[in-house]
């Protein structure tokens, strides 16, 4: 029986997290360890280890007699989770202004304009993938561990995966927008204008979603494929 190291477990517990994280396991989506240990090139002893720290956080399910699936975040959640990620990465958006590089404002701009060119020709899911980049890079940009590892442990991408918000109505235009707004003062150097900035867009997030609620459109389906730009 092969020994299960610390190395291995790591591997398999990152391997799934991102894998979730980045929508090619979707929710409710069965994790079947056979088909783990043969998709990913796990050990079957790691796999399960790694599902059972996935449950722990909250990203898996585990049944009695039913497996393992991918956990839907409901939109109570999704909404806390926005919320949670407004003071966050308001903080990040503040000591980015401070501290980012001149090739990390570089790469802010680049992002915002590549943003504008797929708003443009109407590739939202493509412009959602883009948005994600830029709110890595300032999360990065900010030079603040302890933002960077709370914001982390939130699943901001499974939200991200599973309610579509810039699919919203005139949604895609305020994002555009308001993105635009977190790069000037971060690039401007005002940390205080960056701060506000951020928590404004995450907050209409929140708040666009809190609108499809209400209308009675719970979630937008996204096929994996589809998902992966």
């Amino acid at each position: 029986m092969t020994a299960v190291t610390g190395r291995n477990r790591a591997d398999a517990y990152d391997t799934l997290r991102a894998e979730i994280a980045d929508g090619r396991l979707s929710p409710n989506e069965r994790l079947v360890e056979h088909d783990l240990v043969a998709r990913y090139g796990l050990s079957r002893a790691a796999v399960r280890m790694a599902l059972v720290r996935l449950e722990q956080d909250r990203v898996v399910v585990r049944e009695p007699n039913r497996g393992a699936r991918v956990r839907r975040v409901t939109e109570a959640e999704a909404v806390e989770i926005l919320e949670t990620r407004a003071a966050l990465e308001g903080i990040a958006a503040g000591h980015a202004a401070r501290h980012a590089t001149a090739e990390q404002i570089a790469e802010l701009q680049r992002i915002a304009a590549e943003m504008e060119r797929l708003h443009a020709r109407g590739d939202l899911l493509a412009m959602s993938e883009a948005n994600a980049r830029m709110h890595s890079l300032i999360l990065q940009a900010s030079r603040h561990a302890t933002v960077r590892r709370v914001a982390g442990s939130l699943k901001s991408q499974m939200v991200r995966f599973q309610y579509r918000t810039i699919l919203v109505a005139g949604r895609a235009d305020e994002s555009l927008a308001e993105h635009g707004a977190i790069v000037a003062a971060i690039a401007a150097g005002d940390p205080d204008s960056a701060e506000q900035a951020m928590r404004r867009h995450l907050v209409n997030v929140a708040r666009a979603l809190r609108t499809r609620s209400a209308a009675g459109e719970t979630e937008i389906e996204i096929e994996p494929e589809a998902a992966e730009r």
